[in-house]
């Protein structure tokens, strides 16, 4: 179990070692089916990592511990990143490493509540915040001090149920949920900005009386310092986190054409090799 709110220049070398594997596994998982959004489960790693290695407070050996922090990849169809760091985690088996989508396996095509270690399941875009914000709720009223934290995409916040969620949270003053936007500019059909833009989103999130922090989220020490500065503030926080889509990857990195597309023999041993990791 973690609970520390300070790192050191060690723990921010474990958590970028950490977030390589974390990188290889989503490449071999979804090179291995042939199926998978490469894309956008690459460009949350530092801030899937920071959380599960060192801001979360969690128990791998009872996923289900109820004081537990909550998480909720609300932006579903990422879920390789997920996958991973359960599996760097150790809450699940290396072994599902290879299951990726396949029938019977625990690693669907998006999270499902079968899998030890995910609090919802998601897929259809929008939902997160709300449910999140019904989990922090819930730790109020049974007086428990975990928090929530809700990881969305930008493009996902074109969804009117993420605002009405956002209007709910401040009105009942739900100062133990964290919202994450990776905001990586790129959706299935193009640019954020060009499908339908978000405007001053951070004015947005300001008006609807949430506290905002904006970071470059593929910086780890910047999403660390993100996540101390967003605990014990007394309002609901969102981080805004700057991310570019197939981070980590030189061929992915920025390509709309990585939302959805899986890299072929080749792809993947270039992905590795600039990694700076060898195949399993």
């Amino acid at each position: 179990m973690m609970n520390s709110r300070s790192f050191t220049c060690d723990d921010i070398a474990f958590l970028r070692d950490k977030a390589r594997l974390i990188r290889k596994d989503i490449i071999e998982m979804i090179h291995n089916v042939q199926s998978g959004h490469p894309g956008g489960s690459l460009s949350a790693v530092e801030i899937v990592t920071s959380l599960y290695f060192h801001v979360m407070n969690i128990d791998p050996r009872n996923p289900n511990w109820e004081k537990r922090d909550r998480f909720i990849l609300s932006k579903g169809h990422t879920c390789p990143v997920l996958y991973a760091a359960l599996i760097e985690r150790g809450i699940l088996s290396p072994s599902h490493l290879s299951t990726l989508r396949k029938t019977g396996s625990l690693l669907q095509g998006h999270p499902g509540i079968n899998t030890p270690g995910v609090d919802m399941p998601s897929g259809s875009l929008g939902n997160g915040l709300a449910v999140g914000i019904g989990m922090a709720l819930s730790a109020r009223m049974n007086r428990q001090n975990y928090r929530v934290y809700v990881l969305m995409g930008d493009g996902e916040c074109q969804e009117g149920m993420v605002w009405e969620a956002a209007m709910a949270a401040a009105h009942h003053n739900v100062d133990n949920i964290i919202a994450i936007v990776d905001s990586n500019k790129l959706q299935i059909r193009g640019r954020v900005e060009a499908v339908l833009s978000l405007g001053a989103i951070l004015d947005k999130w300001r008006s609807f009386g949430w506290r905002t922090i904006e970071i470059d989220g593929n910086d780890m020490e910047q999403v660390l310092q993100a996540f101390e500065a967003a605990a014990g503030i007394g309002k609901p926080v969102v981080i805004i986190a700057n991310t570019i889509k197939g981070k980590g990857i030189s061929f992915m990195e920025g390509d709309p054409e990585w939302h959805g597309k899986a890299p072929n023999d080749e792809q993947t041993a270039q992905a590795i090799r600039e990694l700076g990791l060898e195949a399993m």
